[in-house]
């Protein structure tokens, strides 16, 4: 991995303009207030506006609308996070393996590995398991009977893939994340027992999936749970059996996802959603939920949701709340007082 770069190649990977000295030696990244000679930074919110005309950063990504502010060399883009994303993976240092197959990692007699692959100390793969080129299997991480793991896939330490798990190109599992244990299903006996529905699906993952650490995929009853190429899942996310993730969406932390739920292209949950009703919830395509709101129905027109309660002072937020248990009361008083303002109104003067 080369550590330095003509600011003018930096343009070309991120297809942006140079304003500036496109000589100039990059040999890292930082953030706008604190980069230092050297580095790249980008300006991708207006709120750090005024961080930029003091910046010490050798180049700043940027829109043309901000260059006049800039005191450095720049790259011109129409969208800098992204394009400062793309630059920024070229500093990138990943947890590395060694070629081939740790002398105490397990791995079963049937299961086929790649040549390339690389499987780290003490990682478990079951029978008629498949492992494609240079996938990298971290320490002790485990990977069932049964499973797929296409080109480059990477699983990190301690994560857990029970059998039947399919996982598409260039995906990231990361540590002690479980895909596939069995979904939360149960029937009640006439006498409230507890009975546990066999889940024999399996979970099958789309490529260039990241799944965040300690996070959960339950397998499906029947079928298996979809999670299609692109999605991208924050830490400590629970995702239900049969639950059916559509592209490119984003999951952030803490969200609980009932079973069987089905979510649209390009969606964004942000932090502590909560999704579950009475009934399966369906959410279309380019749907955002605000953070902590709770979705109790499907959702059928593209836009931002919000549900929760927002912060306030203590004591302002615990009169509220009191007031919040008369609601109903007060509108059946509203209505009352609107159906006799009505007939006031129609009366002969």
């Amino acid at each position: 991995m080369t550590d330095s770069y003509r600011l003018g190649e930096l343009a070309e990977r991120v297809g942006g303009q140079v304003v500036g000295d496109a000589d100039v030696v990059i040999s890292g990244v930082g953030a706008l207030p604190s980069a230092v000679p050297g580095q790249l930074t980008h300006l991708s919110n207006p709120a750090y506006r005024q961080e930029l005309p003091n910046t010490k950063a050798s180049a700043v990504i940027l829109q043309d609308r901000d260059l006049a502010l800039c005191p450095t060399n720049a790259i011109v883009v129409a969208d800098p996070y992204f394009a400062f994303a793309l630059a920024s993976r070229l500093w990138e240092l990943p947890p590395r393996l060694h070629a081939g197959i740790h002398p105490s990692a397990r791995i079963d007699a049937s299961a086929v590995i790649d040549p390339t692959a690389r499987i780290g100390p003490g990682a478990a793969i079951g029978s008629e398991t498949t492992v494609a080129g240079n996938v990298a299997i971290h320490a002790n991480a485990v990977v069932g009977d049964r499973c797929r793991l296409d080109e480059g896939v990477r699983i990190m330490a301690n994560a857990t893939l029970y059998d039947d798990v399919k996982i598409g190109a260039r995906s990231v599992v990361h540590a002690n994340a479980v895909l596939g244990a069995d979904g939360f299903g149960f029937a009640r006996s006439s006498d409230g027992a507890l009975a546990p529905i066999a889940q024999i699906g399996g979970v099958t993952l789309g490529r260039d999936v990241s799944i965040g650490a300690s996070t959960t995929v339950d397998r499906g009853a029947i079928e298996d749970t979809l999670i299609e190429d692109g999605v991208k899942i924050d830490n400590q996310v629970q995702i239900g059996h049969n639950c059916r993730i559509g592209a490119h969406s984003v999951i952030c932390g803490c969200v609980g996802i009932v079973g069987s739920t089905e979510i649209g292209r390009g969606c964004v949950l942000a932090g502590m959603v909560g999704v579950g009703g009475d009934r399966p919830i369906r959410i279309c395509d380019g749907v955002t939920v605000s953070g902590c709101t709770h979705v109790s129905r499907s959702i059928a027109e593209p836009g931002t949701y919000s549900g929760g309660v927002l912060h306030n002072a203590a004591t302002a937020w615990k009169r509220n709340a009191l007031r919040f248990q008369n609601l109903d009361e007060l509108a059946r008083r509203a209505a009352k007082l609107d159906r006799r303002v009505t007939e006031l109104e129609k009366s002969p003067q």
